[in-house]
């Protein structure tokens, strides 16, 4: 196989439940895909040779085409035990804001990560500097809002809530080096070219648009490491299909260091997206339980 190099310059470990911030940490997780660097017609494609260009723009098409539907998962592994929690939903690019529902995983017992029974799915509001969460449990009425400033969080909410948001997502790739095309394959019967390569998260901060920036700033400074592995695929329009990033950072000053798995799938371009943001009277200002 031929590939091209681009170069510019036990379970308590596996889920920490939602803590006053919001933030699900995890452990450990892998890449996947692979596949030919040629297209099979013997010429060189305009996928293998501008990567960095692609990746850079990757985020700007995604404003381009608006809504999209959208799954996340994020994995983690620790002592042969995996975990993983799920969202599905719809983002608006050009708003930069999205609606998820977002699945806790259960413990051996049948019980989430916070130790009730059968928690209830949360609903998760993204917009630019705030992730807004309900059924959050941890003492938060039900019919309460918790709202984060994720300009606030060490991690930029790219891990909060289990979701990393789309729009952060795409914008990490504006800091691509070390890209190999790995050639074409199939996603859901679409035709996707495939990258690897690592992101680092200061630059991706410095080029991200102005709703962006103060987020990846944050995460830029609270990661414990800058580079950020990634698996991309662009489809024929240059819109990003799927997206995996595996981030490290502490879960606490002392800690050891913690591997997020976060994935992302987009389809379904151009859907109309609207998203409701809770008023003043709807948001929880009292105290979290601590899980």
């Amino acid at each position: 196989m031929v590939v091209q190099q681009y170069r510019d310059g036990g379970r308590a470990r596996a889920v920490r439940a939602l803590t006053a911030v919001g933030v699900i940490a995890v452990t450990a997780g892998c890449f996947g895909g692979g596949g030919g660097a040629g297209d099979g017609s013997g010429q060189r494609s305009v996928a293998a040779d501008r990567p960095l260009d692609l990746l850079g723009q990757a985020a700007d098409v995604l404003v381009e085409a608006g809504g999209a539907e959208t799954r996340t998962s994020m994995e983690t592994a620790a002592g042969g035990t995996r975990v993983t929690i799920r969202g599905q939903g719809a983002y608006d690019f050009r708003k930069q804001m999205g609606q998820l529902r977002v699945v806790l995983p259960k413990d051996a017992a049948g019980k989430d990560a916070a130790g009730a029974g059968g928690h209830r799915p949360i609903t998760e509001l993204l917009a630019p500097g705030a992730l807004y969460m309900k059924n959050r449990g941890a003492g938060v009425p039900d019919d309460k809002w918790v709202r984060i400033d994720t300009t606030g969080l060490k991690d930029g909410n790219l891990v909060t809530g289990g979701v990393t948001d789309p729009m952060a997502a795409a914008e990490l790739l504006r800091g691509a080096a070390d890209v190999t095309y790995a050639g074409k394959t199939e996603l859901a019967g679409v035709t996707v070219h495939h990258y690897r390569g690592v992101a680092d998260l200061g630059r991706a901060a410095r080029a991200a648009s102005a709703q962006s920036r103060g987020a990846l700033s944050a995460a830029a400074k609270g990661f414990r490491k800058d580079a950020v592995p990634f698996d991309a695929y662009l489809d024929e329009d240059g819109r990003l299909r799927k997206v995996r990033h595996r981030f490290t950072f502490s879960s606490d000053d002392r800690g050891p260091g913690v591997s997020v798995v976060s994935t992302l799938l987009l389809y379904g371009f151009g859907l109309p997206v609207t998203v409701t943001l809770p008023d003043e009277g709807a948001i929880y200002t009292g105290e979290i339980r601590q899980g």
